[in-house]
């Protein structure tokens, strides 16, 4: 990733803004954990969301789908305790 990581972060912690209010309207949020150098992106899904039964569904369907739209480079969102 190298020098343009911090261009990426930023792409990324962007991409996670326009989500925050829809997680936050169920009393969830989410952070930024980590981008691997092969662009996986790790995240703590917190509140409402951690545990939450569709927090897959909303990783995936949602947060992952956005992410990837935003930032092209971005393989995969996972989610880390």
């Amino acid at each position: 990733m190298g020098e343009n990581k911090t261009q990426i972060t930023q792409q990324v912690e962007a991409a996670l803004e326009e989500i925050r209010p829809y997680l936050k309207g169920d009393g969830g949020d989410i952070s930024l954990i980590e981008i691997t150098e092969d662009y996986i992106v790790k995240v703590r899904l917190e509140g409402s969301c951690d545990g939450c039964p569709l927090s897959m569904q909303t990783l995936k369907g949602g947060v992952e789908m956005v992410v990837k739209k935003s930032v092209p480079q971005i393989t995969e969102v996972i989610a880390v305790e």
